[in-house]
């Protein structure tokens, strides 16, 4: 049994998904401790995950607070590295293992990105393809290419890193909510990799709105942006959004959304540092 990585599943309303991802991690050779965090569902998940997993911890939230949902299970956890699942996802055999041997080896390394094969095809998700090309290079210490970004439910992050960069923000909720945390670590002075021979299983849920998505994507793109970036690419980034919403109806009601946060992102604004703002103009050339 592995005591090192701990699994946290943030759920909500998706119970028969959920309990295919807990059947999935339970059949793991590590046994990883579970936290699931569910987000204020009106199904049964938490009843469910409960009923048939009790060896997992069950934590009800009274609202739905989206990815900050996974900041709780983290803090429920005392394993020095925490493995994130959606409830539509779950990780291979002996990735959790390899990973807690590769933030041993490496005290820098605030996070790890694994390759996400999707479906029952098993195809390589594209973010994977750009995050093993990444224009960052690898330094010859790190066992993976830098990157500045990642997808959540193939990530795991060493416990001390992710709270200290403050985990997903509270206002974000689930959809683009990644690089926001990306940068942070990496201006707290944390690695991120992509370690391709670590692999999570991603079969996304029928149960989801496609259109919504643009919206909060296209808003915690901004939100992203204007909290940490120079103020050149603040500028570029929002006349970029406004002449996509003047086309997009999706994309002008996540603008709005956008404008209606600023008056706590003023507060909240922290330019990153000159050299991650450099790495982060530098994918943004390249198209990463």
């Amino acid at each position: 049994m592995s005591s090192q990585v701990g699994v946290v599943i943030a759920t909500r309303n998706r119970a028969a998904g959920l309990v295919t991802t807990l059947q999935k991690l339970r059949e793991l050779p590590e046994q990883p401790a579970v936290v699931v965090v569910d987000n204020a569902s009106t199904d049964d998940s938490a009843l469910t995950a409960a009923g048939r997993f009790p060896d997992v911890k069950v934590l009800r939230l009274p609202a739905n607070i989206g990815a900050a949902a996974r900041t709780v299970g983290v803090e429920a956890l005392d394993t020095p590295y925490v493995a994130f699942c959606d409830d539509d996802s779950w990780w291979a055999p002996g990735s959790l293992e390899e990973a807690a041997r590769t933030f041993d080896a490496h005290p820098d390394l605030g996070l790890v990105a694994a390759r996400v094969l999707v479906g029952e095809r098993e195809e390589v998700d594209p973010t994977c393809l750009q995050m093993a090309n990444s224009p960052l290079g690898r330094a010859p210490a790190l066992p993976g290419p830098r990157i500045l970004g990642f997808i959540a439910c193939g990530a795991i992050v060493r416990r001390e890193a992710y709270l200290q960069a403050g985990g997903f923000h509270a206002h974000f909720g689930i959809g683009g909510e990644e690089d926001h945390l990306a940068l942070n670590l990496a201006a707290s002075g944390w690695e991120l990799v992509y370690v391709d021979h670590l692999t999570a299983y991603h079969h996304p849920s029928s149960i989801r709105d496609r259109e919504a998505r643009t919206e909060i994507i296209t808003r915690n793109s901004l939100w992203t942006t204007w909290l940490l970036r120079s103020p050149s690419v603040v500028a570029k980034s929002t006349l970029t959004a406004l002449a996509t919403a003047a086309f997009n109806g999706r994309a002008r009601r996540g603008v709005v959304q956008a404008v209606r946060g600023l008056p706590w992102v003023f507060r909240e604004r922290n330019e990153l540092p000159v050299d991650v703002e450099s790495m982060a103009r530098r994918l943004s050339r390249s198209g990463g």
